[in-house]
């Protein structure tokens, strides 16, 4: 749950601040609220690199062809942007939306469009510095990423985010706080459990990889796979991602409560 921000609209003076300045003083706060925020950062840091030693060390699963750790640092970045980008976001949003202080941002001067800007800042932000973590621990358990895939990672990366940023908005901006953080919390899980972020969709029994590929979990994990383990581009996520973020994007501005 989010507190209310020290307005980052106004300068020293007492006039508006510009812009830009709005916004990063936003996203400054944001940001902040995520990583004070105790379960926020159990989700966003912790859980994922526990997830990738578990997932390195217990071969019970196969997550496909090649060094184990190469396929599983992918899914968890993947699971990451996830963390942060939704269930992080859903919750903040639904719990300030509930105690109105969505509804006092929208009319400061910093604008409900200067908010939203300023959310998606904070979740890259957030989602900069979990690529540095775990991609740290990675390398310090012998990960070797395709450097020839790095730019397809990050495109894919972003699409993610948007695409899951959209979703945790459409999710905190129609449903009750409370049902905000069963669902996000629950869909977490699932994600991970089900949902094709660590283990790839050729790798599941066929009557389901069909389905699961066409899930944005799914289309995140096998696409960061495909960048920094083969040095390739998997265009088929990034158009799977495309569309989960457009139509989560159009449903949103639609059907979006700024308050209870």
């Amino acid at each position: 749950m989010s507190a209310t921000a020290p307005s980052p609209a106004l300068t020293g003076g007492g006039e508006a601040a510009p812009p830009l300045q709005r916004v990063l003083a936003q996203a400054r706060f944001e940001a902040g609220s995520l990583l004070r925020n105790g379960e926020q950062l159990l989700v966003a840091l912790v859980l994922p690199v526990a997830v990738l030693v578990a997932v390195v060390h217990v071969r019970a699963v196969s997550l496909g062809s090649g060094a184990r750790v190469d396929l599983a640092v992918p899914g968890v970045l993947a699971l990451c942007v996830i963390s942060s980008a939704f269930t992080g976001q859903a919750i903040a949003t639904g719990f300030d939306r509930r105690y109105g202080v969505l509804r006092l941002l929208g009319v400061t001067p910093l604008g409900r469009t200067g908010l939203l800007a300023a959310k998606a800042v904070a979740v890259l932000s957030v989602v900069a510095l979990q690529v540095v973590v775990v991609g740290g621990v990675g390398l310090a358990m012998a990960w070797h990423p395709a450097p020839a895939g790095i730019p397809a990672a990050v495109l894919t990366t972003l699409l993610g985010t948007w695409a899951f940023a959209a979703l945790a908005l459409l999710l905190g901006g129609t449903v009750r706080a409370e049902g905000v953080l069963a669902l996000a919390n629950l869909l977490w899980i699932a994600f991970l459990g089900l949902g094709g972020v660590m283990v790839a969709g050729s790798e599941l029994p066929g009557r389901y990889a069909g389905v699961v590929r066409l899930l944005p979990s799914a289309a995140l994990g096998d696409g960061l796979r495909a960048a920094l383990a083969h040095g390739s581009v998997d265009a088929g996520a990034w158009l799977v991602l495309l569309v989960w973020a457009v139509a989560a994007t159009a449903l949103a501005r639609r059907l979006f409560r700024w308050s209870d």
